[in-house]
This record gives structure tokens, sequence and C-alpha cells, in this order.
């Protein structure tokens, strides 16, 4: 089980990082295409750069929110709940959300095989779109083992809603 937690934790550092090296090109992107535009040369192709490098952000960082606690929660009873239920409750969802990631990435691992079958890309620069599905899929599934490895901790750690009390 440790070792799970480590390599878990090592996964959802990488996809954290690829997500914070995502927005950092995507700000760059950004920068150098309104400079461009100032001059009059705007960057051809910054709406496909932008386009597809917004699903590496925003699916790099879900694993960390996962491991963060980090998902919307809505906690109007759960101060009136026992504390078993609380965890019974948090370890539903964990599942519940990993399995909607894994649907998620089977979902898009089959349009990424038929979008590499028919040999799909962006608009102006004519980028492959199968890579940055294959790579949503990569990065749901560590956020689904993200939200699993949760809902394996969450039965042995102390629930918020009775830290707070």
């Amino acid at each position: 089980m440790r070792a799970l937690h480590k390599f878990a934790e090592g996964l959802i550092r990488l996809s954290a990082i690829i997500g914070t090296l995502g927005l950092l090109f995507v700000v760059a992107v950004i920068v150098v295409d309104v400079v461009g535009r100032n001059f009059g040369a705007p960057l051809y192709g910054a709406q496909d750069l932008v386009m597809m490098t917004m699903v590496i952000v925003v699916f790099g960082g879900m694993a960390l929110c996962g491991r963060e606690d980090g998902h919307i929660v809505v906690d109007i009873l759960e101060p009136r709940f026992p504390p078993r239920l609380n965890r019974a409750i948090d370890l539903v969802a964990g599942v519940l959300g990993a399995t909607i990631f894994v649907a998620i990435a089977y979902t898009v691992f089959k349009s990424a095989q038929l979008s590499q079958m028919l040999n799909l890309s962006s608009n102006l620069l004519r980028l492959p779109t199968a890579w940055f599905q294959y790579a949503l899929c990569a990065l749901s599934l560590i956020a689904a083992l993200a939200l699993i490895l949760r809902a394996l901790i969450t039965p042995r750690r102390p629930h918020p809603a009775q830290e707070t009390s």
C-alpha cells in the first residue's frame, strides 16, 4: 500500500507540473500574440495552441485537486451527520469521482482512436488532436487514481467537520 501511495504521489506531482507548464505556455503564447497584434503581426496559430493546451492545463490540475480535497463540496448537513456517515459519504464520493474520470478517459480514448484514424487536426497549425486526447486520457486516469487513493485513506483520517468542532 505504501508503494502504491508513493507511486500515486509521484504521478500526481507530475500531472500538476505538466498542467503548470501548460499554463505558463498559454500565458507566453497570449503575451506574444497580444504584443504581436500591437505591431500588426499576431502570432499565427495562437488560438490552436491555447485551445489544445488548455486541455492539459485543466486536466493536469485535477489529480492535485482530488488529492487536496479541493473539489466543490456542499456541506450544509455535514456537521449534523455522525462521523461514520460523513466518512461513508467521502468514500462513495471518491469512488464515484474516480468512476467518472475513468469514463471520461475511456470515452476520450475511443475519440482519440477515431481522430487518429481520420487524421483530425487543429484548424491552423494542423496539430494532431489525438495527441491531446491521449494526454487527456492519461491525466484523467491519474485523477481517478488520486480520488481512489483519497477514498482509501479517508477512513483513516479525521473528518474536517469533526476537526473544526
